[in-house]
């Protein structure tokens, strides 16, 4: 009886052991959770194809430290309450690594999960209040809205040389982030802000907000929404003769606003992390290579995705072993070089709080296609350690107006 006991008492030990650390796994389990259905749609779907395709080429690279990658897909709905439901059925289930949501309101509700299973979570959410939290578990794959903004307020400047702007912003956790930051950029700038407008999530008509920026008289607009409500802003925007410099973030100029909006999203500027249009090998093979496995062009989400595991990938070799707390604290202040981890695509840094910074662009849509205007230098000035880049001139303020309406290039294929 005492010696049965004593087997179940160690097998109980040896389960639960098993259950927390994941350490003892044949596969290295990785969660996606992402908006697959919902406004955050477009944005997933490309986050989730991003880390399929870094998978498979790691898989069959050998692994990382000798094992294969497993991965499960969960649809958010875009729902933070369903996220956060995902995360403690993923953490339940010994994910090694979570990677999304990619909306910065479902990232806020989910995190506190992975916190405290010290699951170290990867997502390509903005606000800048994702990191400012303290929890040492979350990693961005994009930057905080205290990076990108200053770069763009400083374009605003510096290079459109405006006087005064209006800004539109979507009324979550992302646009109000992002309205918050741009405010603190420009402060100290000669550019005033002349108009707050917020719209909500999902937003379908735009000419009450466009009215209310031409009657601001600004000089341009700055635009900070979701993909498909900045394209119904866009098309609002030159429904109303506006032909004043529209300029926003990453979201502006995405694949999808620019299939969507069609000839309205010519001449529209943004500042972009990520683009697959960057004059960088890497990142020229890693759009060939997406586009020849889901038959359509990336947009800046599938970039997150697919560099994050190769970010993951790089922790856990720093770390040395299979241990989440180690890999955690691996990533503070990692540095990926792309000499040995390409599928970055471009020399990283990472903060103690889990933010990066690395080289990004002023892309202006031309043709219907995004155009690379100018190479904007990490604000940590990393820059001297990437490998040599080409040289590009700053755009020339007249570029900030739109380009005359052109045919726009046909549409890539809906993920």
């Amino acid at each position: 009886m005492k010696k049965r006991f004593t087997l179940q008492l160690i097998a109980a030990c040896a389960i639960a052991l098993g259950a927390t650390s994941g350490f003892a796994q044949d596969v290295i389990k990785i969660a996606n959770i992402v908006e697959l259905s919902g406004g955050g749609a477009t944005a997933g779907t490309n986050f989730k194809n991003g880390v399929e395709l870094a998978v498979r080429e790691i898989n069959a690279a050998g692994g990382i430290l000798g094992k294969q990658i497993q991965t499960t897909t969960a649809d958010t709905q875009s729902n933070p309450g369903v996220a956060k439901g995902l995360t403690q059925k993923a953490i339940d289930d010994n994910a090694f690594a979570i990677f999304g949501p990619v909306f910065s309101g479902s990232i806020m509700v989910s995190m506190a999960e992975s916190r405290r299973a010290e699951v170290p979570n990867f997502t390509g959410g903005e606000a800048a209040a994702i990191t400012e939290q303290g929890n040492p578990y979350v990693f961005r794959t994009s930057f905080t809205q205290a990076t990108a903004m200053p770069k763009v307020a400083r374009y605003i400047s510096e290079q459109a040389k405006l006087q005064s702007i209006a800004v539109i912003f979507v009324n979550n956790d992302f646009g109000k982030g992002g309205m918050d930051m741009i405010r603190k950029a420009l402060a100290n700038s000669p550019t005033k802000i002349l108009a707050e407008i917020s719209t909500e999530p999902g937003q379908i008509d735009f000419s009450a907000a466009v009215l209310r920026v031409k009657q601001s008289n600004a000089d341009g607009v700055f635009a900070y929404s979701n993909e498909e409500e900045s394209a119904r802003l866009l098309r609002e925007l030159r429904k109303q003769g506006w032909n004043k410099p529209i300029i926003g973030e990453t979201t502006l100029t995405g694949q999808k606003v620019i299939e969507l909006a069609g000839e309205a999203a010519n001449g529209a500027i943004a500042h972009v992390g990520l683009t697959v249009d960057a004059p960088i090998p890497a990142v020229r093979a890693f759009r060939a290579k997406f586009e020849r496995d889901y038959k359509y062009i990336s947009d800046h989400n599938g970039m997150k995705g697919y560099s994050g595991v190769y970010v993951l990938k790089a922790a856990i070799e720093k770390a040395g072993k299979l241990d989440r707390k180690a890999v955690a604290q691996a990533m503070k202040g990692l540095k990926v070089n792309t000499d040995k981890y390409p599928g970055a695509l471009m020399y990283t840094e990472f903060d103690d709080k889990g933010d990066l910074d690395r080289m990004s662009f002023m892309v202006q849509v031309k043709n219907g296609k995004q155009e690379v205007v100018e190479m904007v230098t990490p604000l940590t000035k990393v820059v001297a350690a990437a490998p040599a880049m080409p040289a590009a001139k700053a755009a020339p303020a007249a570029a900030a107006k739109p380009a005359a309406a052109k045919p726009a290039a046909k549409p890539a294929a809906k993920p």
